[in-house]
């Protein structure tokens, strides 16, 4: 007795709590600890534990007695411990029964069941996912028959009735838990919920009711998109049973690399090389965009590896607003293979320009004096 925690504690509930707060605070509970739902060590005990509490909290003469004796207070009136059998069904359990197994009593319906989704892969262009697109693609997927549109009979012949549900679609099945014996309302295994049984199967789809079909499809590409971007085509999939709704169709995109672009979230990397003149002289250079040539000036001076912007020549936001930049990386392009008058020209440039400044003290041994030559002492 001495052992056991006090049961506004379990519940987490002041002890001046209405009914109606105990009993919320038992249903929140008891949903996070039903071993149906909580497989974690020590779950079950403590569930009972919150049932217990409940027990007593709930009603009103064990609730009296708890709160003048405590424990051994609730020992007396209860005469022991009652185990499950003592639930306020109705009031504490009814939603958690709608949760655990999804709904019990004759108002619930059996739904009709959608049709699949599809899935499909396409490949596209780096400059149809850059400026959008519109594709067309083939699908093959279940439509209504042709020949009995759907129904599953043959035509001039209908559907019966279920007999083993009476068409309700639903049938009654006793089950028993933690909580005791209870009903549970189940679709119908013999017409799966749907209160009709075909007893003249057409002779097209075999009693399916539903054949497959290959589709041409527009997609529609929007400005933006990227690798691996998934686009959904509304009840496009596959058909439902007679009065579900299909399912859709996911295209994923796959696009392929450019020959000279890079993407950086929505703006594009270029890389630009100029010889020693341009980089020291400037220029202006046609450089590609998405949309065309654009000019771009290269400034005088310019250092290798300097970064130039050329603003809204990137990718469009899929948000349909601004576009991003064509950044350019400069990378200034040193000559390999020279001809005579080439190498001439650039030996009188390296002696007319002579050495950067700070080159030649880099160039110095340790110790060396600016006065003479040798090394310190």
């Amino acid at each position: 007795m001495a052992n056991k925690r006090d049961y506004y504690e379990v519940l987490g509930v002041p002890r001046d709590a209405t009914e109606e707060s105990v009993r919320k605070a038992f249903r929140r509970l008891a949903l996070e600890y039903h071993p149906d739902r909580n497989t974690d060590a020590g779950a079950e005990d403590r569930f009972k534990e919150i049932n217990e509490a409940y027990q007593v909290l709930s009603n009103p003469d064990r609730r009296a007695a708890y709160d003048r004796h405590g424990h051994a207070g609730v020992a007396v009136a209860n005469g022991g411990w009652q185990g499950f059998e003592g639930i306020d069904t109705l009031g504490g359990l009814g939603d958690i029964f709608d949760a655990f197994f999804g709904g019990m009593g004759a108002g619930t319906q059996a739904r009709p069941r959608r049709g699949r989704d599809l899935q499909l892969g396409l490949t596209i262009s780096f400059e149809e996912a850059a400026l959008g697109t519109q594709r067309r693609v083939e699908v093959t997927r279940t439509e209504p028959c042709g020949r009995c549109r759907g129904s599953r009979s043959e035509p001039g012949t209908s559907p019966e009735r279920c007999r083993t549900c009476q068409g309700n679609g639903q049938v009654r099945r006793s089950q028993r838990s933690l909580f005791g014996q209870f009903v549970q309302v189940v679709s119908c295994p013999a017409c799966r919920g749907e209160g009709q049984t075909v007893t003249h199967p057409c002779a097209q789809c075999r009693g399916r009711g539903l054949e497959p079909r290959t589709r041409q499809l527009e997609v529609n590409i929007p400005a933006g998109v990227e690798d691996g971007t998934r686009i959904r085509l509304t009840g496009e999939g596959e058909a439902g049973v007679p009065g579900a709704r299909p399912g859709d169709l996911y295209i994923d995109l796959r696009v392929q690399e450019h020959a000279f672009f890079r993407r950086q979230d929505n703006d594009l990397l270029y890389e630009l090389a100029v010889n020693f003149a341009q980089a020291a002289l400037g220029d202006t250079v046609k450089v590609p965009t998405l949309q065309g040539e654009e000019a771009l000036r290269i400034p005088a001076g310019i250092q290798s590896g300097t970064v130039l912007r050329i603003r809204g020549k990137g990718v469009p936001h899929l948000d349909g607003g601004r576009r991003g930049d064509l950044l350019v990386t400069v990378t200034v392009v040193t000559p390999k293979d020279l001809d005579p008058e080439a190498r001439r020209l650039l030996e009188a440039l390296a002696k007319k320009l002579g050495a950067p400044d700070g080159a030649e003290e880099r160039r110095r041994p340790p110790g060396w004096f600016r006065g003479g030559k040798g090394r310190s002492s």
